[in-house]
């Protein structure tokens, strides 16, 4: 029998029903554990929160990007730990070559990759990850210093699709000290991840900073705050750009989308930033490799353009946008040829 949290503990029997409501329809859940006190208190968690009720099947994944020689270890460590919960537990590999430059990133994307392949086999529509209030923090600070704009600074949303999967953080609101407190209170075993100490890594750079701004009053707290706020206010922002779009009555034609030139000029300088996004997005264009300075630059260009009723042809993240003397923006596929000009 698992011991008795106090009732206003956010992992007590109440708090887990309310940190994990969103769950209780999903047809399956993969809970992402790498072994540390963060997702092992998330996998003992989802144990205990199971054990409540009748409750959606729990998987659990471990990745191993092979950076570590330890990782197996670890991952092993989860399989045992997780067996003696009667949770399924399977390792993820990321094989093949890695990049020299930008691995925390690379790895980034591999790791959701495999935790979205895994849970799309594992039937679960559900993936859950440990991420903290400092884990918060940490991300709007690092993108602060990157010159983000509020969709960044938003920093990580408690819930988000990945390729139909949906990603939820139910710990995001807890500080990264509660689950560590919690872990050695309940005898729950984990381990320590010697990168977090390697400042190589910015994410870790930012940790040893942290102290020195809340010290300041820059606590995990008030970033987590702004970074609500910036979230609401980014959606508030989406919802006006898509309304602005849909009031342009745009057409699809042959892979080319086509709206008028007029909102970009008549709506202030925000929303038809996300218009142009939209429309891009829209035409099925890809923006992963865009960023926000050079959109923000097409987005000026052609209001300017569409003022003073001028043609402008000119290209962004492999699409080629077109606005005719007419006042009207076509966006298609940038031609092969005319690539990397």
């Amino acid at each position: 029998m698992a011991p008795i949290s106090p009732p206003d503990d956010p992992l007590s029997d109440d708090g887990l029903e309310r940190l994990f409501s969103s769950l209780n329809e999903a047809p399956g859940i993969l809970a992402a554990v790498s072994g540390g006190p963060d997702s092992m208190a998330l996998m003992q968690s989802l144990a205990r929160w199971a054990s409540l009720g009748r409750r959606p099947p729990i998987h659990v994944a471990t990745v191993d990007h092979g950076l570590r020689p330890e990782a197996a270890d670890e991952a092993a460590f989860v399989a045992r730990e997780a067996a003696l919960l009667s949770l399924p537990h399977r390792t993820l590999a990321w094989s093949g070559q890695k990049p020299v430059s930008g691995i925390q990133e690379a790895a980034r994307e591999a790791r959701y990759r495999l935790l979205v392949e895994h849970a799309r086999e594992a039937a679960a529509s559900h993936l859950v990850t440990a991420h903290t209030l400092d884990d918060q923090a940490e991300t709007v600070m690092m993108r602060l210093s990157r010159g983000s704009g509020l969709s960044g600074l938003a920093g990580m949303r408690r819930g988000t699709d990945r390729q139909g999967i949906r990603h939820v953080r139910p710990f995001l609101g807890l500080p990264k000290s509660h689950l560590l407190d919690h872990c050695r209170q309940q005898g729950w075993r984990f381990v320590s991840d010697p990168s977090n100490a390697d400042e190589r890594y910015a994410r870790v750079r930012w940790r040893r900073l942290m102290p020195l701004l809340a010290a300041e009053g820059l606590t995990a707290e008030r970033l987590a705050r702004l970074a609500e706020r910036a979230a609401q206010a980014d959606e508030a922002l989406d919802i006006k750009a898509w309304e602005a779009f849909d009031r342009g009555e745009p057409s699809l034609e042959a892979g080319t989308l086509s709206f008028p030139a007029q909102i970009l000029t008549d709506e202030p300088f925000d929303i038809a930033l996300r218009v142009l996004e939209l429309a891009l997005t829209q035409a099925g264009l890809d923006l992963d490799n865009s960023r926000l300075r050079r959109l923000e630059a097409c987005t000026e260009r052609l209001r300017q353009a569409a003022g003073a009723r001028e043609a402008l042809s000119l290209t962004i993240a492999g699409a080629h946008l077109r606005l005719t003397q007419a006042g009207r923006v076509y966006l298609g596929p940038e031609p092969p040829r005319h690539r990397g000009r």
